[in-house]
């Protein structure tokens, strides 16, 4: 029994890393520069969900990316009232004072593409109706 759980738990880091690493991949970036953003874009998706919406895609998220998703979560304070756009941007750009996004909606959009690779189409159609028209612009659309 305790050697499935080790598998399961390596089999659940190679999830998270294979997420970390396509980002990097996709960004040209080092994958701990992608690891901050793909972070600070799924806190800042989370908290501008509604909590039915934040958990329908919390499920779909592989173990450990839901541990990143739902790390550092108040639910009394979560949701974002100011759902606009810079409001999303400026966020995480906060996670990236010391090495700046040269442009930060390009980033957002990697992470937005990310998702769209791993996650049903229906739940992505969801989140997607759930997020302001001017949120709704940075998820690239195919």
């Amino acid at each position: 029994m305790a050697h499935t759980g080790a598998t399961n738990f390596s089999q659940a880091a190679q999830q998270a890393q294979q997420w970390v690493n396509e980002l990097a991949g996709d960004l040209g970036w080092e994958e701990r520069r992608a690891y901050r953003l793909l972070r600070g874009v799924l806190h800042a998706l989370r908290d501008s969900l509604t909590p039915e919406e934040m958990s329908d895609l919390s499920s779909q998220l592989p173990v450990l990316v839901r541990g990143i998703y739902f790390e550092g979560w108040q639910p009394l304070q979560a949701l974002v009232r100011d759902r606009r756009k810079e409001e999303f941007v400026a966020r995480i750009e906060k996670d990236f004072t010391d090495d700046p996004l040269d442009d930060p909606d390009a980033a957002i959009a990697g992470v937005f593409r990310l998702l769209d690779r791993h996650i049903s189409q229906g739940e992505i159609v969801q989140v997607r109706q759930s997020m302001r028209k001017s949120l709704r612009q940075l998820w690239p659309v195919h």
